[in-house]
């Protein structure tokens, strides 16, 4: 397929999405079923389309004075992807699959210079604007230059598993991807996103994955995950352990030495860890099924308890893009009150002395100081942990952490270059 075609598949992807309600991952998936001709390559280009499109839905529909998939087609096309209005009338003169001609008025709206100054904040961060207030409250004063961060393609990035191998070896496995490590996890490692139509790397089909060498893992989650502070020989339960990220990268951190209590309300979201904890070579890890009672041995007697809570998932924007402007104000509240339920449920576990870690890949306030907060008010045996000495313990300098008013960290592709996450560490008094 030649750009035109490419462009019109990517306009009727995203009316398939508006239509139908349905993911961008979905959408597709499915027009790559019903057009089995496109290749690899073409449906990475049409994916790049409709994800850039949606990453700036706000600014591009302010740019061209519509929001439809044409108009965040053309103009991903022409402001992203460098084209001139020019070059794509005449390519679409030629190519029977393209889309209707470029008209006078949409020539004038894509060639003029695109402004925000008359834009609101919320068009200017590209988010929803109900979303403005706790974006905000999570950021401070620089909360758009933090949503506008969320526009761009993320990296692909992976965590060394210390337990098989090193950076070393993963960086000659994968250096036909040229990796590069990343600036603050000390075992991760980055492939860089690329322009326009660039493909994503398969690196599960490398075979230091099928060895267990190395992960799959944005930076943020690597850095949360270190942010837990579990050592070796510590009893810890990851409460909402889902696939197991979380858990076998604190394996690595423990040395395969005390043990990790992997449960998760939800069997299917648990499902893969078994796997993955055989190919990682992880034995320092138990997993718990969701049977009544199956974690009541363990109250009480946890250094560390982690809940990677559920949650809105803003943190992931730039991954999900489509996800932003499908997300309600009754999402969030139901995310609110699972959240409470969980730590509420966490605390139980933890010992005299223990800590207590909440995290989320949300950016929004109300999951984030504001949980905490409601937390430490109902919970007086509990109080936060200084999050400054964490991140110092952790990492060193903290010049590029957020440090949030209630005492919690949060991350951002502006500042640490990762998806959103936040952490705070509650400690159980003696």
């Amino acid at each position: 397929m030649r750009l035109p075609g490419r462009l019109a598949a990517a306009i009727a992807v995203l009316e398939d999405i508006e239509a139908r309600k349905r993911p961008a991952s979905e959408a597709l998936k499915g027009w790559g079923l019903n057009n089995r001709f496109a290749g690899a390559g073409d449906r990475a280009a049409i994916g790049n389309l409709v994800y850039d499109g949606l990453r700036r839905r706000a600014s591009h529909a302010h740019a061209m004075g519509e929001d439809t998939p044409r108009a965040l087609v053309l103009s991903v096309a022409v402001r992203d992807w460098g084209e001139r209005v020019s070059d794509l009338n005449a390519a679409f003169a030629e190519d029977r699959f393209a889309p209707a001609p470029i008209t006078e008025a949409e020539a004038a709206r894509l060639e003029a210079e695109a402004t925000l100054a008359d834009a609101s904040d919320a068009v200017r961060a590209d988010v929803p604007g109900w979303t403005a207030p706790g974006i905000a409250a999570n950021f401070g004063g620089d909360w758009v230059a933090h949503g506008h961060a969320m526009t761009a393609r993320p990296p692909l990035d992976l965590r060394v598993n210390r337990l098989k191998a090193d950076r070393e070896r993963v960086e000659k496995s994968l250096k036909r991807f040229s990796p590069a490590p990343t600036g603050i996890a000390p075992d991760g490692l980055r492939l860089a996103a690329g322009p326009r139509d660039a493909r994503t790397p398969n690196v599960t089909a490398d075979e230091g994955y099928q060895k267990g060498w190395f992960e799959i893992q944005d930076e943020g989650s690597q850095i949360v995950a270190r942010l837990v502070g579990a050592e070796p020989g510590e009893q810890v339960l990851d409460l909402c352990a889902g696939a197991g990220g979380k858990t076998l990268a604190m394996a690595a951190m423990m040395q395969n030495k005390g043990q990790i209590f992997a449960y998760d309300s939800d069997r299917a979201r648990l499902a893969p860890i078994y796997d993955r904890l055989k190919r990682n070579g992880v034995r320092n890890a138990q997993t718990r099924s969701p049977e009544p009672g199956a974690l009541e041995d363990l109250a009480g007697r946890m250094d560390r308890v982690v809940i990677d809570a559920p949650c809105t998932g803003t943190g992931t924007w730039r991954r999900r893009p489509d996800a932003k402007w499908k997300l309600a104000e009754d999402q969030l509240a139901q995310r609110v009150a699972e959240q409470a339920a969980i730590l509420a449920e966490g605390r139980r576990f933890v010992k005299p002395g223990g800590v207590l870690a909440y995290i989320t890949c949300s950016i929004l306030a109300a999951e984030n100081d504001e949980q905490v907060a409601a937390f430490l008010e109902s919970n007086e045996e509990f109080r936060l942990r200084d999050a400054r000495a964490a991140w110092a313990e952790a990492f060193g300098e903290a010049d590029r952490a957020v440090f949030t008013p209630g005492g919690g960290i949060a991350l951002s592709p502006l500042t640490t270059d990762t998806d959103g996450f936040y952490i705070a560490l509650l400690e159980r008094k003696s």
